[in-house]
């Protein structure tokens, strides 16, 4: 299974020396910086199969964490895969979640240069180790941000939370009686969201087109509530991130009310829409202002002033961190 999930990979980046087929891989970074992160996806807990396709998901489980190396204002170049599979997947099925894995590594132009795999008891379990690569001087941490820094986001929040309470939603019908068909149709934008999501790697060239370097960054997987909350801690700070800045898709926004559901609280504790959030200096404003892919929703405050939502009519929310725990 091996050979066939490997005999097609290609080697784009001339720091990978060795990839896969001996027992490590060889790196030779030279004077770069090294950025190296983990994530684990566990059947059940972080997906579920009856909606997720094997493809979707190989895609989902590379660009999950190629998002940490980018939040670093890192370039990524490789990852290694390991797997625990149950006797239920076939070498078929495997290779369709491969299908997924390099398409992703297309995209993103990264190498696969090793992994492992082993049975498992109890289903899927996907792990994915991405190593990128910067100068020591471009790198963002979540502890740079100071106060009167603009407080960032790219693109738009909440969508891939609502994509999945409409695939939880027809599973539950479906499980319910299999003869009626999924209501998925006009949803394709919040279903890409959670299914297929992409990371912001365009955002490095971005920045330094505009010559920017962020203070302080973090991706946000658990919400925008918690990612902020952890660039305070970390920075010592706090922060006034405005209501009516918020950008929400439309799409999200209906499927929201459809559910009853406060579409900002999509955005505050939804998770995994992988966009950036980032601080610049203030003297960096006009440099955003206008840019299609940066909206500019908050200021660092100090410290004693909380981490506050201000709402449309004025008044101060102190925001909590409700987004994904995967120990509850």
């Amino acid at each position: 299974m091996i050979e066939r999930l490997t005999n097609k990979i290609k080697l784009k980046n001339s720091s990978t020396v060795k990839g896969v087929g001996d027992d490590a891989a060889v790196l030779d970074f030279s004077n770069k910086q090294i950025v190296i992160t983990t994530d684990l996806l566990t059947e059940g807990v972080h997906f579920n199969l009856m909606y997720t396709p094997l493809k979707h998901l190989g895609y989902k489980s590379i660009v999950v964490n190629l998002s940490d190396v980018v939040a670093m204002n890192a370039t990524p170049k490789q990852v290694t895969v390991s797997l625990a599979i149950s006797s239920k997947f076939s070498v078929e099925a495997i290779e369709e979640l491969y299908e997924g894995i390099y398409l992703a590594c297309e995209k993103y132009d990264v190498d696969l240069i090793g992994g492992d795999t082993t049975s498992s008891l109890t289903g899927l379990t996907i792990s994915v180790t991405a190593i990128g690569e910067a100068n020591k001087e471009d790198l963002a941490y979540r502890s740079g941000a100071k106060k009167t820094d603009l407080i960032c986001i790219t693109g738009d929040l909440g969508g891939a939370y609502m994509g999945l309470q409409l695939l939880e939603r027809e599973n539950e019908v479906f499980k319910g009686n299999n003869l009626i068909k999924p209501q998925l149709s006009g949803h394709d934008y919040i279903l890409a969201r959670q299914l297929k999501p992409e990371a912001r790697l365009d955002i490095i060239a971005i920045f330094k087109e505009l010559k920017i370097k962020p203070t302080a960054m973090i991706d946000i997987s658990d919400g925008l509530s918690s990612e902020i909350k952890h660039i305070c801690k970390e920075s010592h700070s706090g922060a006034k991130i405005y209501e009516d800045k918020i950008l929400l898709d439309n799409d999200t926004k209906n499927m929201a009310l459809e559910f009853n559901i406060n579409p900002l609280v999509t955005a505050l504790n939804g998770g995994e829409d992988y966009e950036l959030l980032f601080t610049i200096p203030v003297t960096d404003y006009e440099k955003v202002r206008n840019h299609p892919d940066i909206t500019v929703i908050g200021h660092i405050a100090d410290e004693s002033e909380g981490t506050v939502l201000v709402t449309n009519a004025g008044s101060e929310i102190e925001l909590t961190a409700q987004g994904w725990n995967p120990l509850k």
